[in-house]
Parts: C-alpha cells; structure tokens; sequence
C-alpha cells in the first residue's frame, strides 16, 4: 500500500471532492477563543453532506473504482455509521448496490440515514471489528467489493478538508485530529507534509478505546478493549498497521479523552457556536481543553469531524452539561 501523498494528489482528490459538494468553513469562534485563552479555529466537517468528513474519501475511492471495475455486481462494507454512509452516498452515485455491517446498538440515527441512502442494513457484532469481519465473510461468499475503512484512496479524500485548513490559515502552530481507523489524521500528516509546514498535529482517542495511544507507545499495532459509550467514531479495538506506520512517524503525541470530557466538549462546541457535535466530533475540542495550559499563545485548530449525534443522546448530554 503506497501511502506518499504529494500536493498534486490531493488536489486531484479536491477537484474530485468539489464536483459534488463545497469545501467546509473553518471559523475562528471568539468564544471558544475566550474558553482556552488562545486562538482556536474549527474545521466544520459537520457541515458535508453526510454530516462527517468520510464523504471526501468515498468519493474519491469510488470515482477510481468505477473507472478501474467493469463488473462490480455489489460492495460492502463494515462501519459505526459515517463511513457507511460515504459509501452509500459515493455508490449511490454510479448505481452500485450497498450492504453495510454495523455492530448491534449502533447510532439509530446513523443506521436511519444509511437506509435514507439506500442501503441494504445488517446488525452483527458487539463491535466494530466483529462487524468488520463479518463483512469480509459475506463478501467472499456473495463476491462483493469490500470497500475498506482506510486505503490510500480514502485518504486523498479527506486530505483535502486538511488542505483547506491549512492552505486558508496560516501559521497554525497545533491541529488536534480525533482517530477512528486512522484516514482523518493521515490525510492531515499527507496535507502538512506537501506544503512542507512545521504544524504539530495531535492525535485523540478515547479513554475508553485506548488502541492507538497504546500502539503508539509501544511502536507495533496493540489491541485494546472498547467501552466508550459516547464516542463510537474512535472505539477501535485493533489499530489498523499502516495508519500506525505514520502516525508513529509524523503525530507529535496523543492525547486520550474521557467521555465526561467528550460531553463537555460536545455542550461547549454548542454553547460557544450552535454546532452539534457528536462524541468523536467533539473529542480534538475536548483534547485541546484538557491541554489548555500548555497552548497560551498559539494558534490552534480543532477538527469537528463530524455532527452525527443521535437526538436522544445529545438532548441527555445538554441536559447533564447545565
């Protein structure tokens, strides 16, 4: 898997992206810039289609597969719900059948959205990686395209949301990205390093999904156990080895997050710029929060990766946040 990005594919991937949606604002809040004493710019990937940055790579993956596959009967693919629904949208687009796998207890809303774009829906698992394994069964026994959660295609996509970013402001000094799989914060380390910038980029993971903090520790891919019940973004059992590969070569450190501090995150993002933020979409805010004494005097960057809250859960976050 060749993963050396260069400035030309990401702006390929951009022009790809932008034939089916515009680019994200990022917005400089004074408010949140009051809360952490420091300038603090947000990058609205709230604000695509799909509500999630995921989208960028889904169509650039598919724009490639279609020119590359002349007989795709079908794909499929494993997700907590944004993913699933870049690949929804993106197949959608030239026709292609989807079936998506998500873990039983998946986001009711994200599971309504992926049917919304036409999905065939299936519940199997406790987990992401229970429900990731189920879908490479199916795929080899109905030969079905099996669309990965991170490929190099996936993160020329979302590499442009960080091209955006940092092309639009400059001398950011801190970007703090959430990990999932790890597309988002590879598309940033891929973005920084084309345009030859000295931006730190910060990792966030969940307490309570600690696969990446722990890997990144130790050098070498470690399984970690998930328990994270408000940020289903980042709850990553098994840490996906080429993502580590550059996140240990490029990631300044990682900082991990409760899900008390996800939901406070979650209440300031609303309070300070009526943006609804899910778990992992709050967690970059929750981390510079958390590392507020350290940041005095820099200009930071916190990726919203994505609003896709169900309204029962954020309701009883706003609730318990007064």
């Amino acid at each position: 898997m060749t993963m050396q990005l260069k400035l030309d594919d990401i702006r390929s991937a951009s022009r790809i992206v932008y034939a089916r949606m515009q680019a994200t604002p990022q917005y400089c809040w004074p408010l949140l810039c009051e809360r952490l004493g420091t300038g603090v710019w947000v990058k609205h990937e709230n604000h695509t289609p799909v509500g999630a940055f995921k989208i960028r790579g889904g169509l650039v993956y598919f724009h490639h597969l279609q020119q590359s596959e002349s007989r795709l009967t079908g794909v499929i693919a494993a997700t907590r719900g944004n993913h699933g629904q870049s690949v929804g949208y993106a197949a959608g687009l030239y026709g292609i059948p989807v079936t998506i796998v998500v873990p039983h207890g998946n986001s009711v809303e994200k599971n309504a959205a992926m049917r919304a774009l036409g999905v065939e829906l299936i519940e199997y698992g406790d987990d992401f990686q229970a429900s990731r394994e189920y879908a490479e069964t199916l795929a080899n026994e109905q030969s079905l395209h099996m669309v990965p959660s991170f490929h190099p295609m996936l993160v020329a996509g979302v590499a442009t949301y960080s091209l955006e970013l940092l092309q639009n402001i400059g001398d950011i000094d801190v970007v703090y990205v959430p990990i999932g799989l790890g597309s988002g914060i590879c598309g940033m380390l891929a973005a920084r390093d084309a345009l030859n910038l000295k931006t730190r980029v910060v990792g966030v993971v969940s307490s309570h999904a600690q696969a990446y903090a722990k890997s990144f520790r130790a050098g070498y891919p470690v399984e970690s156990p998930v328990t994270t019940r408000l940020s289903d973004g980042m709850a990553c059992r098994i840490p996906e080895p080429e993502a580590l590969e550059l996140i240990l070569k490029g990631v300044d450190r990682i900082v991990q997050v409760t899900d008390d501090e996800v939901a406070s995150a979650m209440c300031m993002m609303f309070e300070c710029t009526h943006n609804v933020c899910e778990g992992a979409g709050a967690a970059a805010l929750a981390a510079a929060i958390q590392e507020k004494t350290r940041l005095a005097g820099l200009k930071i960057a916190v990726v919203a990766s994505g609003g896709n809250v169900d309204q029962d859960v954020f309701a009883e976050v706003l609730n318990n946040g007064k």
